[in-house]
């Protein structure tokens, strides 16, 4: 994944948005508790294929790591990335 992606965090809008080449890319959340649900992960055809939602789920993962919050990962493409990286799976809310 490219590190060179950077990756904002907007607590008032409850998203993480990066910019590549003037195109957005966002993962909506809603933050209830300890729990951080991941709803929604847009990343436009222009810039897909370029590790731009990994960077967006990645960011998000570690902001709950940081804060000591579960996740429940609603979004299917951030459902995907934690079954693809291990290290995140313990951060997942017990159903």
């Amino acid at each position: 994944m490219p590190e060179d992606i950077e990756v904002r965090h907007d607590p008032g809008q409850q998203r993480f948005a990066a910019l590549v080449d003037g195109v957005r890319a966002e993962l909506d959340y809603e933050q209830r508790g300890d729990i951080l649900c991941l709803t929604h992960t847009g990343v436009p055809p222009e810039i897909g294929g370029r590790g731009v939602g990994a960077a967006l789920v990645r960011a998000a993962l570690e902001y709950a790591r940081a804060k000591g919050l579960r996740v429940v990962p609603a979004c299917v493409y951030a459902a995907a990335y934690i079954e693809r990286h291990p290290e995140y799976q313990g951060l997942v809310a017990a159903a």
